[in-house]
């Protein structure tokens, strides 16, 4: 796949937290994404994949994140057995299976199964 127009290399989500510190070990420990201490502490990870897609609104514009996987049952199998909180059990929404997980400052974040071609692994 090109690198996209101006030689874009890839994308940079950033999560607000109550508590950043607390999510970022959560991220690093649990969840296993590989980082990188841009200074202080300030913790960058790497992410699997990414694709985009963008949905027509009604409304204002907004940007959500999801965490894909392949079988999201093992997945909440393998983060209930470390402890880690559902904040919503699954359910089908036709071209997926969507899910969501506790992050230890209350937030959630979103997991899911694509039933859809995906473009990430082209």
């Amino acid at each position: 796949m090109g690198s996209g127009v101006g030689g874009i290399s890839g994308a940079h989500v950033v999560l607000y937290s109550q508590d950043a510190e607390a999510d970022r070990a959560f991220v690093r420990d649990v969840l296993g994404f590989p980082g990188v201490d841009a200074g202080g502490g300030w913790l960058i990870f790497g992410l699997p994949p990414a694709e985009l897609a963008v949905h027509p609104t009604e409304g204002g514009a907004s940007h959500e994140l999801y965490l894909m996987c392949e079988d999201l049952d093992a997945l909440l199998g393998e983060l209930r057995a470390r402890g880690v909180g559902i904040a919503r059990e699954p359910s089908d929404r036709g071209w997926g299976r969507l899910a969501a997980i506790r992050l230890p400052s209350g937030a959630e974040l979103a997991v899911y199964e694509p039933r859809h071609p995906t473009a990430h692994g082209r």
